[in-house]
């Protein structure tokens, strides 16, 4: 299989307004014949669908949700990025797309990135106009604060509810779309399945998560905008409603999926408290803009932190890392988390947490000062850890939180099958092996506004206006049979181990084996345990309920298996880049001060893995897009 990306020639500068010059256009009159299906209803997926309805053509939105205010990107709070360079501290796009290309270890196309770091700011501009809160500064000026990884103060923010307050922006686009006829939305519904017919994406088949009914639906082209997959991990930062089923099963009708095994680990979460925790809840990146790292420099020292002095307290990201200091990306600063508490010097119950102190800034800036940048973030601590970040330090670790793999998409966004597009986090494309602070919100917009609108075009000018096949055509009947099989297996088996409890399992063999630090010995156990799992999944779980009315525990089965397969490829694919890179540290391949080691000649490509089944085991082939770096040198990461 050929992977061809379809990045435009030409200097790097000028490749998008070039490809936008020579993409084709649709005529006014006929965008009113097209339909497109949108799946999610997040920043990539609310703006893509307000963004298509204001062009004219007619969309059908779907999200699992009860309504599109519930998407998960709500929960990155911290702000957005863009290269306005406000505050005169020297940034620009190219040092945006160089920040985002060194902090993703030279693990993504340079083309998207480039592409992501020009739109930025026309992002922040229509985010603007749509009425967002971004913080001000006294003379008007929107405010800017630092995030990991820059040297520069490029974060917008709103307070701590950024995310909140963006979609808020993309689902009163959408909405006002929904009243003017152009979106049909199916709040509550799950997609289960595409439908392909003669190679092209024609629709999907979805399910109403109250009725439990099966539904065809037909389009001419189909967008996923669904997300991420962390929740494979069990415990995550992500909304316990996030999965992968969309994908995946695109994934099983064709759709390449491209570098499964990066996933982000997030420094700054409350840790863990219990066996039985269903999820964990992220506290904010911004927060190490004027929060000290630190654990005892003792070990086992269990004195309350505001007894521990000074020349007793290791600052051991300003130590390691004095040019960034606790502004060292995620994968960084994760690891040397996880490092510290590994060689005992971790706090509270469990030893796997280190203390996130606001002593120093409070007593330079005050305690307004500090309430005005974190107040509901430091509310939301102190109600979840029942003490008062304002008096003693907050105890942070590292959590899986965001997923640069994903579908496999070229430059227009399209998957390698024709008419299915991926935008947002269920794509693999702007983030290489660790995605910055910050970014999430930009790529989800940048898709959903300014790419995709444009490239969907270039792909519906080739495609006969209102052609319809009809959803009594055998490829409909077909992938509704295949998903109403799988219900009906889930439902029949009456095994007795819980679905939670399987997946409980699952996420801890993942968090072990494929989380922070990996070893070609532990991913191969990982790949065994999987296989057993699953296998005793399909012959013992306990599927409760009934189909035909609102049955969480059958979503959340048909999600565990999917989870099951993406969990042994994300290990097989773990297992087969021997290198290390970003947040995927290959225990073998560390430099000697524990930093991950790439290996740029044997590994310096895109793993898209083609599905050909599980019988027993997973069976998929590798297919490789090698990564062109025309614009940046390759070189080992310092933070330094």
């Amino acid at each position: 299989m050929n992977l061809d990306s379809h990045v435009p020639s030409g200097p790097l500068e000028e490749k998008w307004d070039k490809h936008i010059k020579d993409m084709k256009l649709v005529a006014p009159n006929n965008k009113r014949k097209y339909e497109i299906i949108v799946v999610g209803t997040g920043l990539a997926g609310g703006a893509a669908a307000a963004s298509f309805a204001e062009l004219g053509y007619n969309v059908r939105s779907f999200c699992i949700q009860d309504s599109a205010r519930r998407a998960h990107s709500i929960a990155a709070q911290g702000g957005i990025n863009a290269a306005k360079n406000y505050p005169n501290d020297g940034d620009s796009i190219w040092r945006l797309f160089y920040d985002t290309i060194k902090g993703g270890d030279y693990r993504s196309r340079e083309a998207n990135v480039y592409r992501l770091a020009q739109v930025s700011n026309e992002i922040i501009d229509q985010a603007v106009a749509q009425g967002v809160p971004f913080a001000r500064e006294y003379g008007g000026l929107l405010a800017n604060r630092s995030f990991g990884g820059a040297q520069v103060s490029r974060t917008f923010y709103a307070k701590g509810q950024t995310g909140q307050q963006l979609l808020l922006g993309a689902y009163q686009a959408m909405m006002r779309q929904v009243h003017a006829g152009k979106i049909k939305y199916h709040p509550r519904h799950e997609m289960l399945d595409l439908v392909t017919i003669n190679g092209q994406a024609r629709g999907i088949i979805t399910r109403d998560l109250v009725s439990g009914k099966l539904n065809r639906w037909e389009a001419d082209a189909v967008v996923l905008a669904t997300g991420g997959y962390g929740n494979v991990f069990y415990l995550s930062t992500n909304a316990k409603n996030s999965n992968v089923t969309a994908a995946w099963r695109a994934h099983k009708r064709g759709a390449l999926f491209a570098n499964p095994c990066y996933v982000q680990i997030h420094p700054t979460c409350i840790p863990v408290s219990g066996d039985y925790q269903s999820k964990l809840t992220l506290m904010s990146e911004s927060l190490r803009n004027d929060g000290r790292v630190w654990v005892p420099r003792k070990k086992g020292d269990d004195r309350h932190p505001n007894d521990i002095p000074e020349d007793e307290r290791y600052y051991y990201l300003e130590e390691r890392y004095p040019s960034f200091g606790n502004l060292v990306p995620r994968d960084v600063a994760s690891r040397n988390a996880k490092l510290v508490c590994d060689d005992g010097m971790g706090v509270g119950e469990t030893g796997l947490a280190v203390y996130l102190d606001f002593r120093d800034a409070i007593k330079r800036d005050g305690r307004d000062a500090i309430e005005a940048r974190y107040g509901n973030l430091f509310e939301m601590y102190e109600n979840i850890a029942g003490e008062n970040p304002y008096k003693q330090p907050m105890k942070i670790f590292p959590a899986v939180h965001y997923t640069m793999g994903g579908l496999w998409v070229d430059y227009n966004l399209q998957t390698n099958i024709p008419g299915l597009f991926a935008t947002g986090e269920s794509n693999f494309s702007d983030h290489g092996a660790n995605r910055l602070g910050a970014s999430a919100l930009m790529q989800g917009l940048s898709d959903g506004y300014f790419v995709i609108p444009y490239t969907i075009g270039n792909y519906l000018a080739d495609q006969e206006p209102g052609k319809r096949y009809g959803t009594d055509h055998d490829a409909f009947a077909e992938a509704e049979n295949a998903a109403q099989a799988k219900i009906d297996k889930l439902l029949s088996i009456k095994g007795d181990r819980t679905i939670i409890d399987f997946h409980r399992t699952l996420g801890k063999i993942v968090w072990d084996q494929i989380g922070i630090q990996r070893s070609e010995a532990g991913l191969k156990k990982a790949i065994e345990d999987i296989r057993s799992l699953r296998e005793e999944f399909w012959q013992n779980v306990y599927v409760p309920g009934e189909n035909a009315n609102y049955n969480k525990y059958l979503e959340f089965a048909g999600r565990v298996a999917d989870f099951f397969e993406l969990a042994e490829l994300m290990a097989q694919d773990a297992l087969d880049r021997d290198e290390s890179a970003g947040c995927h540290l290959r225990e073998e391949h560390q430099t000697e001060e524990g930093e991950a080691l790439r290996n740029d000649k044997d590994y310096a490509y895109v793993a898209a893995w083609e599905y050909k089944g599980v019988n027993g085991k997973l069976e998929e082939v590798l297919h490789k897009e090698n990564l062109e770096f025309e614009f940046v040198e390759l070189k080992q990461r310092s933070y330094k």
